[in-house]
């Protein structure tokens, strides 16, 4: 209700005017509540809607993650992407919604209250005073006595400059009443109008924007239907098929759920296996495993990354690994490493392996001969320190390598197949292959051929020399020496690969090829080996001699000297069993060829009895038996390689013990010959170096007391144990240091500081020390290049002072 105020009411000061003057004044102090309270209530319903928003904002987030997650479904990651768009469109009208309440309501009415109330506070406080001061001169006046004319005069002018002054304040407060009940019905209006707009502008706006969204709304809802049928559907059909899978009886084929095949991602196979760890606890943990990418990996879990096993599956063999306490193990086995791992059962083991042989073969069908061109690292797995971590020899490679091998007769063309130029070799056989071949020698364990590239791979001199001394002519006479025979053919370049795999399998594994000698042959092979002086160097025809026989029966013979024997007891080497037959050899001359020279062994070596004289003779006995083993014995000691091969062949273990000779073995032999190659030979045909004869010693052992520098160095390369005892607690080390041999000291002590300094290291250290393969590298060499350096100290003899 507008309240407005009469000006000449005011001059009169009627009790009107007062009436009049209080009604007003406490309309105007409600309307100050009021306003307050509005102005309040709005800053709430901004701070709510604020918070709202923020909600809304959060919400709005959350459905956009959720269409994120979604992008495999194309229809809910769009629907849900344009409803948050649409709903971040409304929360940015409301926030335009809000900040036009500030302005309209509480700023507007703020300023109002502010202003025009306080106007009008500070007139009604002008007006109260003045009224007091009015009334209070008009008592004055009237007190005034009539006989005192001075203060007659003063409260008259006092009652007169107070009415002035009342009169004019009087009509300022009466202005300020009708000009501030004026603007309030403008103010609150204008608030509430622009308000207002503001909420029809917010619902203008969201009713387009959801019209625009509308037809998308009801297309989803048809789909919405289809949807609802759809899951129906597959619910049924999912508990169907699990009904037919509950019932199903996979006690016979539980195999199958252990692993996976995903061709079109081009994963061969995938599941779990225990894989045994390279650190020194050789624990087993639990990985994934797949081929894929012609590779073998494995991770710990899912987001990490896959650790590769083998690189290229084309340089890597795979077998069963029964040597371990563990069942259904295999073995992974690549140039540069191996891999234990233990299935669940022995049907998924057989199916690793089946599937790795497949994904060999078909790497080589698919890259075929590019996989010359692979980018690997050199292979340094046969060559390697077993002591020390990677070597750091100054081996051969690439073109040296392969032009010292090739220029061999018969090694420029495959030995299987005869593909020209081949960039393989099989070390273990001494021959060359193509890049199929060598895929299938491979794939059938490097218990039957262990596959080197002739270009990557580094070539250690000793193994160099082992190539140089076969090659494919000499195995070939071996392995294929019934082939015509059988009417077998011989594959070509080009041919499938099955029937080349059969081939070789054929020749290598089942040796059908290879022509088995009579027990005739067999002894005149083992005699003749035996006989063979002039490849024999002076010192390597003693071994350690042993208690004389009963009663030899002697052979004669003669020596360089022209020395007649004089008694099978006076030095000569003997056998424990007296009815053997003796042979005499004499000492080699010193024209050897220079491939067989290896290591030019010192004197003669004894044990027991008195060092027996350079000139001593080598006594052969008629054995109770002949066989491949004594062949290859024999063979050894003669240096010839080819005759070794030919043992292989006929079925000689590698590990053949004497038991009429001191239950020594081709490796002892070979150390009595001389010769680097020959160990090196047996070595890579899995040799024991830790293998003991009667006296408790190893190959370690006689190479040392021999002096011969080169073996002892290619010995402890291969994890010969240095800590051995004999019989007579002398180890090695011992042994060399009474023989006074600094050469072989000073290789024995820094293996041994090498293996303590590993040990410090920790488990998992594989380095080494360096001036320890550094060392070893140069003996290495010298003992392959230029073995009369390392022929500086006599023999072992321990009855020297």
């Amino acid at each position: 209700m507008k309240i407005t105020v009469d000006f000449e009411e005011c001059l009169k000061d009627s009790p009107r005017f007062r009436a009049t003057i209080e009604e007003v004044e406490g309309d105007v102090c409600e309307l100050e509540s009021k306003l307050d309270k509005l102005v309040k209530l709005c800053i709430s319903m901004i701070d709510a809607g604020k918070a709202y928003n923020a909600a809304n904002k959060q919400f709005v987030s959350g459905i956009r993650e959720l269409a994120q997650q979604s992008t495999t479904d194309e229809v809910i990651e769009s629907s849900l992407t344009k409803f948050a768009e649409s709903l971040q469109e409304m929360i940015n009208y409301h926030t335009i919604l809000f900040d036009q309440a500030q302005r309209s309501i509480k700023t507007q009415l703020q300023t109002f209250v502010k202003d025009d109330l306080r106007k009008f506070k500070e007139a009604k406080k002008q007006f109260d005073k003045v009224s007091e001061e009015k009334e209070a001169a008009l008592i004055k006046n009237a007190q005034a006595p009539r006989n005192k004319q001075h203060e007659v005069e003063e409260a008259t002018s006092i009652l007169t400059a107070t009415r002035k002054c009342f009169r004019h304040i009087v009509l300022d407060y009466v202005l300020q009443i009708n000009v501030l009940q004026s603007k309030r019905r403008s103010e609150i209006l204008k608030s509430m109008l622009s308000f207002m707009y503001a909420h029809l502008t917010f619902f203008h706006q969201g009713y387009d924007l959801f019209s625009e969204l509308q037809p998308l709304m009801k297309l989803l809802g048809g789909q919405l239907d289809q949807l609802v049928v759809d899951a129906a559907k597959e619910k049924r059909d999912m508990e169907q098929k699990h009904s037919t899978i509950q019932q199903k009886d996979f006690s016979n084929d539980d195999t199958r759920l252990e692993y996976n095949v995903d061709t079109d991602n081009g994963i061969a196979m995938e599941g779990y296996l225990f894989k045994r760890a390279s650190n020194a606890f050789k624990t087993w943990n639990r990985r994934w495993f797949s081929i894929q990418n012609n590779q073998l990996v494995y991770r710990k879990k899912f987001k990490d990354t896959p650790t590769v096993v083998v690189e290229d599956l084309r340089l890597c063999t795979v077998k069963h690994c029964e040597d371990i306490e563990r069942r259904f193990c295999f073995e992974v086995v690549s140039p540069t490493k191996s891999c234990i791992l233990q299935a669940d059962s022995e049907k998924l083991r057989q199916a690793w392996i089946k599937a790795v042989q497949n994904s060999i073969a078909t790497a080589f069908r698919d890259k075929g001969e590019e996989g010359e061109k692979l980018d690997r690292k050199s292979s340094t797995s046969t060559g390697s320190l077993d002591s020390g971590g990677e070597p750091k020899e100054r081996s051969l490679k690439g073109e040296s390598a392969l032009q010292k091998v090739l220029a061999i007769p018969g090694n420029a063309c495959c030995c299987d197949c005869g593909q020209p130029d081949p960039r393989w070799a099989s070390i273990n056989l001494g021959i060359t292959l193509c890049i199929q071949c060598s895929g299938i020698h491979r794939s059938l364990g490097v218990h039957f051929s262990k596959v080197r590239s002739l270009t990557l791979d580094t070539w250690e001199p000793e193994l160099l020399k082992l190539m140089c001394e076969l090659g494919n002519g000499a195995i070939n006479q071996i392995y294929e020496a019934r082939r015509e025979e059988l009417g077998a053919r011989k594959p070509q370049p080009g041919d499938p690969r099955h029937e080349v795999e059969s081939y070789i399998k054929a020749k290598y594994v089942d040796r059908r090829f290879v022509r088995r000698p009579s027990d005739e042959q067999l002894r005149t092979k083992v005699v003749s080996l035996s006989k063979q002086e002039k490849r024999l160097s002076s010192g390597s025809e003693h071994l350690p001699p042993r208690p004389p026989p009963p009663t030899p029966k002697l052979r004669p013979g003669s020596n360089v000297s022209g020395q007649s024997v004089k008694s099978a007891d006076s030095g000569i080497q003997n056998s424990a069993d007296g009815s053997r037959e003796v042979l005499t050899n004499v000492p080699a001359d010193n024209n050897l060829p220079e491939a067989e020279a290896d290591e030019s062994p010192p004197m003669a070596m004894p044990s027991t009895l008195p060092p027996p004289s350079p000139c001593k003779e080598r006594v052969f006995y008629e054995p109770k038996e002949y066989s491949p083993g004594l062949q290859l014995y024999w063979a050894s000691f003669a240096r010839s390689l080819p005759d070794m091969a030919e043992a292989l062949a006929h079925g000689a273990e590698v590990n053949w013990v004497n038991t009429e000779d001191d239950k020594r073995t081709p490796l002892m032999m070979a150390v009595q010959g001389g010769s680097l190659v020959t160990c090196e030979f047996l070595l890579q045909n899995a040799a024991n170096v830790n293998q003991q004869d009667a006296q408790g010693r190893g190959p370690l052992h006689h190479a040392t007391m021999l002096g011969h520098t080169g073996q002892v160095c290619l010995f402890l390369k291969r994890g010969a144990n240095q800590n051995a005892a004999d019989i007579d607690e002398r180890t090695p080390l011992t042994i060399a240091v009474e023989a006074a041999n600094a050469d072989i000291v000073t290789l024995l002590r820094l293996a041994k500081m090498n293996e303590e300094m590993r040990e410090a290291e920790g488990p998992y250290s594989q380095s080494g020390d360096e001036t320890y393969q550094d060392i070893f590298q140069d003996f290495t060499h010298m003992a392959s290049n230029d073995p009369e350096k390392l022929n500086r100290y006599q023999q072992y003899d321990p009855q020297r002072p």
